[in-house]
């Protein structure tokens, strides 16, 4: 996701070089704030997991996709909110920024649901090879 949001910031837009804070410090700060979103993503797929209101059998990685995109959503609504946004604030930006960060976090439930399913399949082969 941090990779990601380097290549739509860093590449793609050229944010990053109208960052008003020195560039280390934002580097800093955005990969903590990453390492927070990814826990929490992961963290609220395991939970659900346990409540059974998302099912391994039908669809799993897709529907992490669906649980990071709308953590995406959320995270831009609090970043528009708190006026953080990299986004000029005509409609056409601010569209094209949240379906970016919706994107960027499904990739990141992308991949936390592929941990899931490797892990998974890392203990059920360690259960085989016990028995």
């Amino acid at each position: 996701m941090f990779l990601l949001s380097w290549v739509w910031h860093g590449i793609a837009l050229t944010d990053l070089q109208e960052l008003p804070v020195p560039k280390p410090l934002y580097f800093s700060l955005a990969g903590l704030v990453y390492v927070v979103i990814g826990l929490g993503t992961t963290i609220g797929i395991h939970h659900s997991i346990h409540m059974e209101w998302i099912s391994l059998k039908t669809a799993f990685p897709l529907t992490c996709m669906a649980v990071g995109g709308a953590v995406g959503f959320f995270v831009y609504l609090v970043i528009f909110v708190l006026g953080m946004s990299f986004a000029k604030h005509d409609m056409m930006h601010i569209l094209v920024d949240v379906l970016w960060q919706m994107f960027e976090q499904a990739i990141g439930g992308l991949a936390v649901s592929l941990g899931i399913i490797y892990d998974m399949h890392k203990s059920y082969l360690e259960g085989e090879k016990a028995g």
